[in-house]
């Protein structure tokens, strides 16, 4: 806990026994080379893998031991997720492709088109024509309607099928009309 800076949790669920923390530390070794060493960073990372493995390992009703993707693949996974590549929604689809044997994230992620759109301009000309095309939601939320706001991320959303990096999508919806 001292070492990594994590919580008592943490710590707790990587220890369980000595296959989970072998592992785990085989993962946290070159995560920690993805992110130059930024504990901080890392330790996001290794929540998004506690919870995702963890997860798969029980619908698979198998053992870490068993874990169809290398402790490396699964770093370089967190890696595109904390590098803005993938968005988090991305990143669950391109896990279950790599436990299912596709290949690693950056293979997955090429293969079927998923690297996250966080191009500013490419962003904001399709929030300028969402804005322009949703002028009664435009309304609503000027008018106090928190829903009319959640409208218009929807169809930035699905105008680049998904892909538009979320806190993006916001912040320039937000600017554009003009706070709150």
């Amino acid at each position: 806990m001292r070492e990594y800076g994590f919580t008592e949790q943490m710590a707790h669920v990587l220890t369980q026994d000595r296959e989970r923390a072998g592992h785990f530390d085989q993962f946290w070794g070159y995560l920690l080379t993805l992110v130059d060493g930024r504990t901080e960073l890392a330790i996001q990372g290794a929540n998004w893998a506690m919870i995702e493995v963890a997860s798969m390992v029980n619908r698979a009703g198998t053992e870490i031991t068993r874990l169809p993707v290398s402790p490396k693949d699964l770093a370089g996974w967190v890696g595109r997720i904390l590098d803005g590549t993938i968005s988090h929604k991305m990143a669950k689809e391109v896990f279950a492709a790599m436990w299912d044997g596709e290949g690693d994230a950056d293979t997955i992620i090429a293969a079927k088109g998923l690297k996250q759109i966080s191009d500013s301009g490419e962003i904001e000309e399709i929030v300028d024509q969402v804005l322009a095309a949703n002028p009664k939601s435009v309304e609503e939320y000027k008018a106090g309607k928190e829903k009319a706001f959640n409208a218009l991320v929807g169809q930035v959303m699905k105008a680049t099928r998904g892909k538009a990096n979320p806190a993006q999508v916001n912040a320039l919806l937000k600017e554009k009309l003009g706070g709150r």
